[in-house]
């Protein structure tokens, strides 16, 4: 017997696309994606970037997929989904036309989610739901906890199974009366295969890169990799890195920005007046390939937030088998990063404590090389074949389907051949 999987979302997400391919592969599951919106699929201005985006990697191919209509105006190439838009239209039609069994909606803050979520119960369809809160990811005053618990009262008669994506998040819905049986985990994961292949490949040009940078031989690497917003902390960071630059101990290390955003004048502004010009360079916005090579060039990544639903750079960076050092506001740090093993946890604001933690990583460079081993360890266990065995037990669990996640990989296969002849096609186009 086959079971039929719908999956909604406000629009097509890079981190998604791989995962909801992996899903496509899955032997008796039929499934379809339904987007509020495309605009992601094309060049759209993020207004934290200040810039056009494009992401280099294929967001609508290797599964069935297909736009809903809207309410209003469609989303523009300047906009940002909000909790009333998209408002999605068709989807009854959709559900009820295609015979699905299981409706699976990603994000429980949008109008028309909660009006899917609805529909699809008195339609007698299952439904699954995914969203990436955390008691840390928003500040939330008395009155707004509150309103959250009456929310969740309400929405949770419409939703059989929450996914949780980590720790943190099944804490969250266990703090708002979530029954413990209806939390299964399908956990945030990248794309490993596709990091750690893309790294290796990249290796050979270390040296190349590091040259084409300024950076001298021997001194070791810092990358923070994020918008250069307030909420980042891009500026305090470098507060805590200047400790370092003369430290002999800590080998005189270099720290590198990737990314763009409202702050990155100001940045550039500091690391110029402060003498910082030799040891502190900004890269500007990279691609998810161009990240690759910079995260195989550093020795330690960095995520200093001020809050993080999780964190998925994070995920990229261990790919590459590096050192991980985060502030406790990141939603992803009680899962992947284990003080002392693969890197540090350190309190958020506290700058002293940000320096410590560099040091110590920086000061033995067999330990830190140690400390990167046990990160790819740790990521390689938590990847799309844990989100995979998990959708398909909150599946079973709501429909007594048996599926079984661990037959998909011919299919997977195929599927990544028919992607790059597809891939290849395209870029031999005249």
């Amino acid at each position: 017997m086959s079971l039929k999987l719908a999956y909604l979302v406000t629009h097509p997400i890079q981190y998604q696309a791989p995962l909801l391919r992996r899903v496509a592969a899955v032997p008796g599951l039929e499934f379809k994606a339904f987007f509020g919106s495309d605009f992601s699929a094309r060049a759209f201005v993020d207004p934290d970037f200040g810039r056009a985006i494009k992401w280099d990697v294929p967001l609508l191919e290797g599964y069935a997929s297909e736009v809903l209509g809207q309410w209003g105006s469609p989303l523009g190439t300047n906009e940002i989904p909000t909790v009333w838009r998209p408002f999605s239209t068709g989807l009854a039609k959709k559900l009820r036309a295609g015979k699905f069994d299981v409706l699976w909606i990603h994000g429980y803050n949008r109008a028309s989610h909660w009006v899917a979520a609805m529909t699809a119960k008195a339609m007698g369809i299952k439904v699954l739901m995914r969203d990436e809160s955390t008691d840390i990811s928003a500040e939330r005053s008395p009155i707004k906890q509150i309103a959250k618990q009456l929310f969740f009262n309400g929405i949770d008669k419409f939703v059989d199974r929450w996914l949780t994506i980590g720790s943190l998040n099944a804490d969250y819905y266990r703090g708002f009366h979530i029954a413990p049986h209806k939390l299964v985990s399908v956990p945030y994961a990248v794309d490993n295969a596709y990091f750690q292949s893309n790294i290796a490949a990249l290796a050979p040009q270390r040296d190349l890169l590091r040259a084409s940078l300024g950076l001298e031989p021997g001194r070791p690497i810092i990358l923070f990799a994020a918008k250069l917003i307030d909420r980042k902390q891009p500026l305090p960071l470098l507060g805590a890195f200047a400790e370092l630059v003369h430290d002999d101990d800590a080998r005189k290390p270099y720290l590198i920005y990737a990314g763009d955003g409202p702050l990155r004048g100001a940045l550039e502004k500091t690391i110029a007046v402060s003498g910082l010009g030799a040891s502190a360079k900004v890269l500007g916005f990279k691609s998810q390939a161009e990240l690759a090579a910079l995260y195989d060039l550093c020795d330690i990544f960095v995520l200093p937030s001020e809050r993080e639903a999780w964190g998925l750079v994070v995920n990229e960076a261990m790919n590459a088998g590096r050192a991980i050092v985060c502030s406790d506001r990141i939603g992803c740090a009680p899962d992947l990063v284990v003080p002392g093993v693969n890197g540090h946890i350190y309190p958020f604001g506290n700058d002293t404590a940000l320096t410590a933690a560099f040091r110590d990583c920086l000061t033995d460079p067999e330990r830190l090389e140690a400390m990167g081993k046990a990160s790819l360890a740790q990521i390689n266990a938590w990847s799309f074949d844990q989100d995979i065995e998990g959708l398909c037990r909150a599946l079973r669990e709501v429909t007594g389907v048996e599926i079984r996640p661990k037959e998909t990989e011919a299919k997977e296969t195929l599927a990544k051949e028919t992607l790059a002849k597809e891939t290849l096609a395209k870029e031999t186009q005249p």
